[in-house]
């Protein structure tokens, strides 16, 4: 989770895609809404544009000449890249993508974005991925690229790049999550009635977001209570009280819609938290075991033997 407010612009260019805006838009706008440190900027190079739809957009702001600090540029896919991306508009936004953005600026693009970005060189050298029917092109454009065909979104580092069409979400959900913390992502979540996580590089589901394909209201309750505070040592009484509902009802509820137990919901969180730890801060694995409430280093490594290879300290070198 970051502290200092992230500007996302998002870049939109004549005929996009409609669904590849919205989507990803309306989870961001939600997210800002319940107190995620965002500012939003729907930009393009021309103020009105015509969409897939063939209604317009209005209002647009222009491509900035410069950007703040913290910044992420988000560039929405077209509902036909082969003309589209001929166009004089398009090609400006190119060459903007070449000359503004600094050494800090994180890139992304929602399905055949990543074709802006390939052709303003953002993807040189770098994993992506955009839309099934694209990746030769792709590849293509950017052939010192490593594009992969079988990814929901990918993240390399500075530069993100998703699948496209609902896609865009699952981006745009794993942004909040990042930004502002997985219990708000996953609030975004349930607004949007979207409870079936998709994830990046990795086949399995964030366990901040996983198991979370279900509508009722107790259960997330609880979830919410742990993952808001993963390190405490919640009781199933305590869960209880938090969810509404008895202990056993609360055990037998959770098992019903989450296909697991509360004890190992827990532990996936905090395996998720030492992961998170070990990556970014450079504290001991007792220190880690510690802030995220095992009981140990050694409990730590015998939790982490059930859900990840190799230990602690191998994970640390591999994140390193």
């Amino acid at each position: 989770m970051n502290d200092a407010v992230l500007h996302i612009y998002l870049v939109l260019t004549p005929n996009v895609l409609m669904l590849d805006y919205a989507g990803p838009a309306e989870a961001l706008r939600m997210a800002r809404d319940m107190g995620a440190p965002i500012v939003l900027h729907a930009c393009g190079p021309q103020n009105d544009i015509p969409t897939s739809l063939g209604t317009g957009l209005s209002g647009l702001e222009a491509l900035p000449a410069t950007l703040p600090a913290c910044s992420l540029i988000l560039v929405v896919g077209n509902s036909n890249e082969v003309v589209d991306y001929a166009t004089p508009e398009a090609r400006s936004v190119v060459q903007w993508l070449r000359a503004v953005p600094q050494a800090g600026t994180r890139m992304a693009s929602i399905c055949s974005g990543a074709l802006l970005l390939a052709q303003a060189g953002c993807l040189d050298g770098r994993q992506c991925t955009t839309h099934h029917t694209l990746i030769a092109d792709l590849q293509a454009l950017a052939p010192s690229a490593q594009v992969v065909s079988d990814r929901i979104f990918v993240d390399d580092g500075g530069v993100l790049t998703s699948a496209g069409i609902t896609t865009g979400i699952d981006l745009a959900l794993y942004l909040i999550e990042q930004e502002a913390g997985a219990e708000l992502a996953a609030r975004v979540a349930r607004r949007l009635v979207m409870y079936q996580r998709r994830g990046t590089h990795d086949p399995q589901m964030s366990p901040w977001l996983a198991h979370r394909n279900h509508m009722h209201p107790a259960v997330h309750r609880a979830q919410d209570a742990m993952a808001r505070e993963p390190q405490r040592n919640w009781t199933l009484a305590d869960l209880a009280d938090v969810a509404c509902v008895s202990p056993r009802h609360l055990t037998r509820l959770f098992a019903q819609h989450t296909g697991i137990s509360v004890v190992v919901y827990q532990q996936q969180l905090r395996i998720a938290r030492a992961k998170d730890l070990l990556a970014r801060q450079g504290l001991s694995v007792e220190r880690v075991a510690e802030a995220c409430g095992f009981a140990s280093a050694r409990d730590l490594r015998r939790v982490w033997r059930k859900y990840e290879a190799g230990s602690p300290v191998t994970a640390r070198s591999v994140f390193q």
